[in-house]
């Protein structure tokens, strides 16, 4: 099994989600983030006054999936999260050990579905 985390823009969210229901995976855990990179934040005008947002709002979606999901998961954030610009966001890869269904004790493969 592996967690796939996205770090993504929020207005791609709903397409991405849209698109994961369309493969059959439904069991995601979605954070508000905020972060900088490459992007290197903003400038922001308040009251005639010029502010730097350092940090940029961003989702940050997490799924546990079996191995051989784990191609076509990537394929589908990257294709429906692109806008080709810095701030797309980032994908990681883990491994998970086990997973355990805390209300039927269910672990492994079973856990995730």
């Amino acid at each position: 099994m592996k967690k796939v985390e996205a770090i993504i823009r929020p207005e791609t969210f709903r397409a991405l989600r849209e698109m994961l229901e369309d493969v059959g995976i439904n069991g995601l855990t979605v954070s508000e983030v905020a972060g900088c990179g490459q992007q290197k934040g903003q400038q922001g005008l308040f009251r005639g006054n010029t502010f730097e947002i350092k940090l940029l709002p961003k989702v940050k979606v997490e799924m546990v999936v079996e191995d051989e999901f784990v191609d076509e998961i990537i394929h589908i954030i990257q294709d429906t999260c692109s806008t080709n610009t810095v701030g797309d966001g980032k994908i990681f890869i883990y491994p998970v050990e086990n997973a355990i269904r805390i209300r039927t004790g269910e672990s492994g493969k079973k856990a995730i579905v």
